[in-house]
């Protein structure tokens, strides 16, 4: 089979023999799994929550050229710790015929292992959260205390050491003398009428560059004169302005003169709508195509009445791209997702709970009996026996040769061991280490959750939830926690009904009641 390796560090503090390492792991696992690596795709210094990675973009484009059938990442988090991108990913991947592979981690392909890969991806976007709550909390106390947070520098400031003596202090903004005088000059000159070309153009002119050392444009002089820094205001993401938290270089009048022309020269007010977040995206099908042998995934749509309120629903791919394949009625999004998520917490009873743990610490097991774990112990535990038993005959003998020639084997051996304990822990690294308790812990944690809160929702979702199938008369859940579908069918179904919202334009729902679950 033809693979390709991505490999990814997001940290400044990691470097490329970061990658390279990665590299290594995945090389020796394409060749112990007798795979051919045809190429390398490689991003550095680049954050796993977003998808805007060069290469990674590259990757996913070139697995439509069907050259490979498998991607290869050291672990899992390296493909992405957004969990909601990465299952978006693999399922662009899959859709291709390309299956994603860890190099550190292994899973097997059956009900067990497909929960316990989701538990761990579910387990990066757990370990992301945490380390942005840490980060943010290192921020709130740089801006109470009207420290620098980073970023770049705000045109018309500079950085300045809190300490001249100390080369690890910390730093504060200060007024730029040499470019604060334009960032007063720009407010004047847009609060008496120039227009933004004007003053762009002016800047230009003089050979004037923006704080990241580029000439002025649009976007860039909008920041400007928006930047309440300006007269004296600390703002960073959520955290309360602080006052005077750097050093003023216009006044209020101006700024506020400037605010109001900006609003009156705006032609085209932008309208903010609220983005719909479609939690089943890549788990939710169409029913009917699948009777047809035909996969289409059902879609995020939406749709506004006459008053401007949104709509937003689930709509089979094929009925909005050919629409004479398939004549599936979309669905709400609120109510499907509500429905899909109660059904999964109705699993996590006490007994299935304990069940489900059972069964994921068993998969892990197996894993590891499958590995070259036991080779390992045994050898370990022969050479062990081994320099047991030469240091008893060192106890037993007198004659001062044998006694050194005995040292020299039982340091040989002692090498040996340290060797064999090496192995030992790389290769128990390539597994999961999750007790009973973990995963008892972590599903009662689920059990417990907000089921308003969207990461609950996500969470829970992406644990259990494999696909799901929506047709007219019936819904079939395929879970991960067990091989048998879940169906809900006809029968149970004797209360649909389908009408229209109010004041929709042309847009339709299927409600349904709420019906017992069955297993089919």
């Amino acid at each position: 089979m033809n693979v390709v390796i991505y490999a990814r560090y997001s940290s400044e503090k990691q470097t490329d023999q970061s990658i390279e390492g990665q590299l290594k792991c995945c090389y020796e696992y394409a060749k112990r799994n007798n795979y051919e690596v045809i190429g390398e795709y490689k991003d550095k210094a680049v954050s796993g929550k977003t998808d805007k990675r060069e290469d990674f973009m590259k990757l996913l484009a070139d697995s439509k050229n069907k050259q490979f059938q498998g991607v290869i990442v050291y672990s899992l988090d390296r493909f992405g710790r957004n969990l909601r991108q990465s299952i978006e990913n693999e399922y662009k991947l899959q859709k291709n015929g390309v299956s994603l592979l860890s190099a550190s981690e292994n899973f097997a392909d059956d009900s067990a292992g497909r929960m316990l890969r989701n538990m761990m991806m579910v387990y990066a976007q757990y370990y992301s959260d945490e380390l942005a709550q840490k980060v943010r909390r290192g921020m709130e106390i740089n801006v109470k205390k009207s420290l620098s947070t980073g970023g770049t520098t705000p045109f018309g400031y500079k950085l300045v050491k809190i300490d001249p003596d100390d080369e690890k202090s910390k730093k504060k903004l200060d007024i730029d003398e040499d470019t604060a005088p334009y960032v007063e000059e720009i407010y004047k000159m847009y609060a008496n009428g120039d227009r933004i070309i004007d003053i762009i153009t002016y800047l230009n002119s003089q050979q004037i560059k923006t704080a990241s050392g580029v000439i002025f444009n649009r976007a860039s002089l909008h920041r400007i004169l928006s930047n309440e820094k300006y007269i004296g205001i600390l703002k960073y993401g959520d955290f309360d302005p602080i006052p005077n938290g750097v050093p003023r270089i216009i006044s209020d009048e101006l700024f506020n003169k400037v605010a109001k022309a900006l609003v009156k020269n705006r032609q085209y007010a932008g309208r903010s709508r609220a983005r719909a977040e479609y939690l089943l995206t890549t788990k939710l099908f169409c029913g009917l195509c699948k009777k047809k042998h035909l996969d289409s995934p059902m879609v995020g749509v939406s749709g506004h009445s006459s008053s401007k309120k949104i709509y937003n629903y689930y709509s089979c791919n094929n009925t909005r791209t050919k629409p004479k394949l398939c004549e599936k009625k979309i669905v709400s999004k609120e109510y499907i997702e509500d429905y899909v998520v109660n059904t999964c917490c109705e699993i996590l009873t006490n007994e299935n709970i304990e069940k489900i743990a059972i069964e994921i610490v068993s998969a892990c097991e197996r894993e590891k009996s499958n590995s070259k774990l036991p080779i390992l112990a045994k050898k370990l535990n022969q050479q062990l026996k081994k320099k047991t038993n030469l240091i008893n005959s060192v106890g037993l003998c007198e004659i001062d040769d044998v006694k050194k020639t005995l040292f020299k084997e039982i340091d040989t051996i002692q090498k040996v061991c340290v060797e064999l304990d090496k192995q030992i822990a790389i290769e128990q690294n390539k597994h999961c280490q999750l007790t009973i308790q973990e995963v008892r812990f972590f599903l009662k944690k689920l059990k417990k959750g907000d089921i308003n809160n969207v990461k609950y929702r996500k969470a829970i979702i992406n644990t259990f939830v494999s696909a799901v199938y929506l047709y007219d008369d019936r819904i079939t859940f395929i879970l991960n926690a067990g091989d048998r579908q879940v169906t809900i069918d006809d029968e149970l179904f004797n209360e649909i009904e389908n009408r229209c919202e109010p004041e929709t334009e042309g847009f339709y729902t299927t409600r349904f009641s709420s019906p017992k679950l069955k297993a089919s």
